[in-house]
């Protein structure tokens, strides 16, 4: 079967909030794109997700066209508490450090997105298959696809693009004698509902206890999203309503809240582990978001994470296809610094606050000892309001 041949000056593999942000973003420098998906639009709109935005990435929305709807229907947070020892503490982001966040699901920041390259007439294909990327090091590398229809097709660009998530295959198209993989596995899992109920707290809730860590958070003002501390291997059909509710109540309330309950309509185990490839470029592939890095959620980085990168891509990929050959390998390092501080943040956050598997006495002890010197200490805590916040690109 013959292919339909194209060609355009960027490719890219994956139309989640990474790849659809760069596609924006170069059209509105004057450059070309054409992004892919095996996922069908309606898919994506519907795995739920949770979003805490840095102040840079509601900025980043708001500024480039995107859309205000994150300032309309998101709900600025100013502070998170820490809930440990048997009580709250609560981090005031914005004295401390000038910045807030802002609560707004991973979800409606594709919607606005896809939204927005709709608008613009954006070349997004959803629900391909075939997925394949040829010719790296050639000056017009190749991505392949088969779309909606059943078409074939082949699309040569001057640069490619991996936005194509943690099960990435661009990154497997890195030589392994070139490529280095960092790994950290958790021994532990979030046990997340979704419920509709009002919310429990005006600000997001990070509980340390005896039994586990437990995130409580938001989605709107009727619907709740909320995590607790499992075993990866967890079955969902081993937990009841009552008993998830207890379970989380008996976590927060270890340190003196009590949660609004209500009917649960979702429930999930979510593994997690941190995750980076070096290098992030090889010849004219270049990877972003997911594809590149993950992070446990504790921290709430993995979108801004991917949102950073591509902000910084579209600087350095302009820059390149005028001419300036470095441009890329900037881009790598640029991202680099920020990812690893981001695997350390999350790491901190993360091993701060659940209970390993094999935790005893001393080690609980610990963990509020470490909580403690972090909300009384000034330094402490704006160490952690500037890591929630995001650091300036």
């Amino acid at each position: 079967m013959n292919r339909i041949t194209t060609t355009t000056d960027v490719a890219i593999v994956g139309a989640g909030p990474a790849g659809l942000m760069l596609a924006h973003l170069l059209q509105r420098a004057g450059i070309a794109s054409v992004a892919i998906d095996v996922r069908a639009r309606g898919e994506i709109e519907n795995t739920h997700r949770a979003g805490i935005l840095e102040q840079d990435s509601v900025r980043l929305l708001t500024e480039s066209g995107v859309s205000d709807r994150v300032l309309r229907d998101g709900y600025r947070h100013a502070g998170i508490d820490l809930a440990f020892g048997g009580g709250g503490h609560r981090v005031d982001l914005e004295t401390l450090v000038g910045a807030t966040v802002q609560l707004y699901p991973q979800t409606d920041v594709f919607i606005d997105l896809a939204d927005a390259r709709a608008r613009d007439g954006g070349d997004v294909r959803f629900g391909v298959s075939e997925v394949s990327v040829a010719d790296l090091t050639a000056d017009r590398p190749l991505m392949r696809f088969t779309d909606a229809a059943g078409v074939r097709h082949e699309v040569a660009a001057r640069i490619l693009v991996g936005s194509d998530g943690s099960r990435s295959i661009c990154r497997h198209e890195f030589p392994d004698a070139t490529r280095r993989q960092f790994f950290r596995e958790y021994p532990f899992a979030w046990f997340g509902i979704l419920c509709e109920a009002p919310p429990s707290s005006e600000e997001l809730i990070y509980s340390h206890s005896e039994r586990g860590f437990a995130l409580i958070s938001q989605r709107t003002d009727t619907l709740q999203r909320m995590y607790f501390q499992c075993d990866p291997t967890e079955d969902v059909a081993d937990w009841s309503d009552d008993r998830i509710w207890a379970e989380l109540q008996a976590r927060v309330g270890a340190n003196g809240y009590v949660l609004k309950e209500g009917s649960i309509i979702s429930k999930t185990v979510l593994p997690f582990r941190s995750f980076v490839q070096e290098p992030m470029r090889h010849g004219n592939l270049v990877l972003a978001g997911d594809a590149a890095h993950t992070v446990p959620p504790t921290g709430a980085k993995g979108l801004n994470l991917a949102l950073a990168d591509v902000r910084v891509l579209a600087e350095e990929l302009e820059l390149h296809l005028r001419g300036e050959e470095v441009a890329l390998d900037r881009y790598a390092e640029r991202a680099l610094r920020r990812v690893w501080k981001a695997q350390h943040f999350s790491y901190w956050m993360t091993t701060m606050l659940h209970r390993l598997p094999d935790a005893s006495d001393f080690d609980v002890r610990r963990q509020v000892g470490e909580l403690t010197s972090v909300v009384s200490s000034a330094a402490g805590s704006t160490y952690l309001a500037e890591g929630y916040t995001g650091w300036p690109s």
